[in-house]
């Protein structure tokens, strides 16, 4: 074909003018059919337009129906938009509110915080000064408390220095002074039977200074339990759980103040009075005290602890000596000169206008305080001694007392101990006349046999009581002294009722002397891991 193109030019146009004819002819033979068909098309056509029609009416009913939904989900999407817009601009301004109230309540807890922080600073700075307030009182306390130790025992040294020693035995004072050693206090060594004063170290503190008496009071309260008849023959009060020995021998407060109570205060006081208390003693020294007596004070602790009492260490001297020496009120005396010296025969104020049993009815316990009791540590009981400790508080600190007799069965000597300052108790007091008797132990047993009795004194059947029990019971009153309200505690559960009462009629006062009562034996030993107690009887 590429080769003749003229040739393929020639049949193009051929096919092209059969294409031609064939088409005219289709044409006419379609003009020629009948009219039936004619009709028939039309109504083909005129159903195809109403078909034409209705799909058009159709599609413009579901076009506005579209419409209309398109416009209505277009309004209710406006309105949800709006909605949400509303609702996100109401969460907005919530979600604003939120955060500006948590931020709120964040400052708030913040500032909660720093408040309790800073109250729990002042809190704890409030302690730590509290603290160093109580610290330095503390500091200061111990600091008082040391110049207050430091100025008694320098007080001590000065007034020693300044006694009087003319008519002293010399040998008993430097005894007296090694025993009191680095003690604040007073010493007092008198010849029971005649007054005689051996020496008086610290002069100040004996003669012209009065103290509470502590548990020492216990002797004249036991006394007038004895006399009231208050306390039995067998030394009970009621269902006690002691009797008198051991009461006396451990300083049990209840007991006196059982006694006590039962007996009045002015009926106490005048014991006090018939036994030296209360008034001076008549020494031949210049400024001494007489004392003083609890007059309109019904508390029982008078009668344990010599609250409202004062007395002098010569009092108490005066006081064991009458109890010893068959009543005797002894006037101390110094004998200064050599004819003084030379002619001293003793001084009698009176005697005691009280059975003499009664009177000595103590001394058991006294000799059971040496013995297995409060004084036992600080004296060697086989001297004869016989005394009473006392531990109380009185002038601005802790006293210690001891006030006793020996050899108990014919006593020479009456020392009395009275120690200051805030570690002193009644045991101190008595080690130290401890001291004093073992370098008196060549005169006391210089009359042959110490277990020989020369006093009117006369013993029941004797006790004992086991070591266990005796150590027991010196744990529990080894410090005599009780607080106030301890004693209201005590008096509540041995049922104490703290009263005045009336006074019980007493037995008819006879007076008696020391050679009323013939000799007895005292026997004062260990047997078997327990201790044997003498005892009053009436040996008729």
């Amino acid at each position: 074909m590429l080769l003749c193109p003229e040739r393929y030019s020639s049949k193009l146009c051929f096919v092209l003018l059969i294409s031609v004819f064939l088409l005219v002819s289709t044409t006419q033979a379609q003009s020629k059919k009948p009219v039936k068909g004619k009709q028939t098309a039309s109504k083909t056509v005129e159903k195809t337009a109403k078909d034409a029609k209705k799909d058009s009416k159709s599609k413009k009913e579901t076009a506005s129906a579209k419409s209309k939904s398109d416009s209505k989900s277009k309004s209710n999407q406006a309105e949800l938009n709006k909605k949400d817009a509303k609702s996100a601009k109401s969460n907005d301004k919530n979600s604003k509110k939120a955060r500006e109230e948590a931020a709120r309540l964040a400052e708030a807890r913040r500032v909660e915080e720093a408040k309790r922080r800073a109250a729990e600073e002042a809190r704890r700075q409030a302690i730590l000064a509290e603290k160093r307030r109580r610290e330095q009182i503390a500091r200061e306390a111990r600091a008082r408390a040391l110049a207050f130790e430091r100025g008694l025992r320098t007080t001590t040294v000065e007034n020693i220095s300044n006694d009087i020693t003319e008519g002293e035995d010399l040998q008993i004072r430097r005894a007296a002074i090694n025993a009191l050693g680095n003690h604040a206090g007073t010493v007092v060594v008198m010849e029971a039977q005649t007054g005689k004063v051996l020496t008086i170290v610290n002069q100040d503190w004996a003669i012209r200074n009065s103290y509470r008496p502590c548990s020492t009071i216990k002797l004249v309260t036991g006394v007038a339990g004895l006399n009231e008849n208050v306390i039995n023959q067998d030394g009970m009060v009621g269902n006690f759980r002691m009797n008198l020995d051991d009461a006396l021998a451990f300083s049990n407060n209840l007991y006196f103040q059982k006694v006590g109570v039962n007996i009045g205060n002015s009926r106490v006081i005048e014991y006090a009075r018939a036994l030296g208390l209360g008034e001076p003693t008549g020494i031949n020294d210049q400024g001494e005290v007489g004392g003083k007596l609890p007059y309109n004070n019904s508390n029982a602790r008078i009668y344990s602890h010599g609250d409202d009492f004062e007395v002098s260490p010569l009092q108490l001297a005066v006081l064991v000596s009458a109890i010893s020496n068959g009543g005797k009120i002894v006037v101390p005396q110094v004998p200064r000169s050599r004819v003084e010296q030379a002619n001293f025969r003793g001084y009698l104020r009176r005697q005691v206008n009280l059975p003499m049993n009664k009177v000595m009815g103590v001394i058991p316990g006294m000799i059971g305080a040496a013995e297995y009791g409060t004084a036992h540590r600080g004296v060697d009981h086989t001297l004869g001694i016989a005394g009473k400790t006392g531990s109380c508080i009185g002038k601005g600190s802790w006293l210690g007392l001891f006030a006793s007799v020996a050899p108990i069965q014919n006593p020479k000597y009456a020392v009395v101990v009275i120690t200051r300052g805030q570690s002193e108790r009644g045991k101190y007091a008595a080690a130290v006349a401890g001291q004093v008797y073992n370098a008196l132990s060549p005169r006391l047993l210089e009359n042959g046999n110490k277990n020989l009795a020369l006093i009117p004194y006369n013993l029941k059947p004797k006790t004992q009581i086991n070591l266990k029990t005796a150590a027991k019971i010196e744990e529990e009153d080894e410090d005599e002294d009780t607080t106030a309200e301890e004693a209201e505690a005590d008096a509540e559960k041995e049922k104490i009722i703290v009263k005045q009462t009336p006074p019980r009629t007493p037995e008819k006062k006879q007076q008696n002397t020391e050679n009323s009562f013939p000799p007895v034996v005292i026997e004062v030993k260990k047997s078997n891991g327990e201790f044997t107690r003498p005892r009053i009887v009436n040996n008729k």
